[in-house]
């Protein structure tokens, strides 16, 4: 177990700048759908604003901010996603449909494995 750890920290760089390089993908394919959509916020009803608040902004927030602070970024992403499904099931009385918001999620997931995996490290080599 203890070799296992030790080659971590490779792995976990890894780990990060695949989350990073997909978060700045994720982010720019959330824009060109606003964009390319015509985001005209004076249509959008408050039920849809709230469902916005949680994804794509918190959820973009979340993993911005998990650049600098993984643990809370990816609490924030996931958080958001888990909230966005949570608010469209009690608006619609069901889950969205398809694996977009989950793909567009994932960053979120892998920063939270790093800030695991650092603090495993971290608690072995103590």
């Amino acid at each position: 177990m203890e070799n296992l750890f030790k080659s971590s920290p490779n792995l976990t760089n890894i780990i990060r700048w695949i989350a990073r390089i997909l978060s700045v993908v994720s982010i720019g394919i959330i824009l060109l759908f606003m964009v390319g959509e015509g985001f005209d916020y004076t249509r959008i009803k408050l039920s849809e604003w709230l469902l916005f608040i949680f994804f794509p902004f918190g959820v973009s927030f979340g993993m911005i901010l998990a650049w600098w602070q993984e643990g809370l970024g990816g609490i924030m992403t996931v958080g958001s996603f888990v909230m966005f499904y949570a608010v469209h099931f009690v608006i619609s009385g069901r889950f969205p449909h398809g694996l977009a918001f989950v793909v567009f999620t994932i960053p979120g997931f892998l920063f939270l494995l790093c800030w695991y995996r650092i603090r495993k490290i971290h608690s072995v080599a103590a």
